[in-house]
């Protein structure tokens, strides 16, 4: 390939590359690509040259989106049985369900993920756009199947068992994030969860770290929290469980005390912030200003599905808003609550100001 078809090549997969990184791609000087762009643009191969200018209240969201399947039952879950279950569907995926959460929120949202070029792929795009989120930067995959989640939920709206087939995020590399890395360091912050290859998981947080972008991270299972790397500098906020806690720390989490040790381990790693959730016991939080228990907030259970993500798309949409640590969390189990409530992954309630006088009639009690 000649240079100038390089460059148009570079351009066309990222049409805000500066000269620079052009420059480093194809082995030119600075000047010389400055050159092939003026030729380019006189001939009428490129139009202009698009900027992004950082939204203050942008983030890009990173990681899974698949398709939830539940299957509920109405009576007690038999194993190695045949269950009469009632099946639905629903788009899915930690890093999808939190864009949309906090989408609903007010906030400008982003969605980095890949999909099928199949059925359930142009359905989650079609749905999420529709939700207020912006799916341009998600990598339509042909020759693969969009992610799958399938949850088993018993009489209660609890989990029995769950079916994840999400080997599509294999095929994501970091090449493909270094090529969208200028709309990543336009975000005000970044959200990750761990779906994606472990080595794409260490640039990013690299990355944001040299770039000073905020990283929030949720390890989304005791398996994928193995893939973070011991090191986790730069990282504004991790979110894991009990169980990913565990893993993370090292320990078992048996106490409020185990908690705050913990958080310190894993604060230890790098990680300015910590919450663990720790379902209907509520949450502990950790930093170096402040640090304690929350109960969760008493409300019907309908299914559980989604919450966590709902907990922390709210606790997120209060740091991002200045608030500390302790009432980031008060909101973030008043969303967890609305959601709970609900039959849907996210919960149609989901407004600022509703969160907001939840969680201010809960301090109340």
């Amino acid at each position: 390939m000649d240079k100038e078809k390089q460059i148009l090549h570079l351009i066309r997969m990222n049409p805000f590359i500066s000269q620079q990184e052009l420059s480093q791609k194809v082995g030119l000087s600075r000047p010389a690509v400055a050159n092939y762009i003026s030729s380019l643009t006189r001939r009428g191969e490129i139009k202009g040259r698009g900027y992004i200018l950082r939204e203050e209240s942008s983030i890009i969201c990173i990681g899974g989106a698949n398709t939830d399947r539940k299957a509920r039952t109405n009576q007690k879950v038999r194993l190695y049985s045949s269950n009469p279950v009632k099946i639905t569907e629903a788009c899915g995926g930690v890093a999808r369900n939190f864009a949309e959460n906090l989408s609903r929120l007010g906030f400008s949202t982003s969605l980095m993920t890949c999909v099928g070029d199949d059925i359930e792929g142009n359905w989650i795009l079609k749905e999420t756009k529709g939700q207020g989120v912006d799916v341009s930067q998600v990598w339509v995959l042909p020759t693969e199947r969009t992610g799958t989640f399938t949850t088993l939920l018993d009489l209660d709206g609890e989990s029995i068992v769950s079916m994840a087939d999400m080997n599509i995020y294999e095929k994501l590399t970091i090449s493909m994030f270094e090529e969208k890395w200028s709309h990543i360091a336009a975000s005000q912050a970044v959200y990750l969860d761990t779906n994606i290859p472990k080595d794409c998981i260490s640039y990013l947080i690299k990355r944001c770290k040299d770039d000073n972008i905020p990283l929030f991270i949720d390890p989304v299972s005791t398996a994928k929290a193995q893939k973070l790397p011991f090191r986790l500098d730069g990282v504004e906020l991790l979110l894991p469980n009990r169980e990913e806690a565990e893993v993370l720390a090292g320990i078992q989490i048996n106490t409020f005390n185990d908690c705050q040790t913990a958080c310190e381990k894993i604060r230890q790693r790098g990680v300015q912030k910590v919450i663990i959730t720790l379902g209907d016991e509520g949450v502990y939080y950790c930093s170096v200003e402040e640090s304690g228990h929350l109960p969760s907030f008493q409300t019907e259970v309908v299914d559980v599905t989604g919450a966590g993500e709902a907990f922390a798309s709210c606790a997120i949409y209060g740091i991002m808003n200045g608030k500390s640590l302790f009432n980031a969390c008060q909101l973030g189990l008043a969303g967890a609550a609305l959601t709970l409530q609900t039959e849907k992954s996210i919960s149609p309630f989901l407004k600022p100001e509703k969160i907001q006088e939840l969680a201010d009639e809960f301090t109340k009690e």
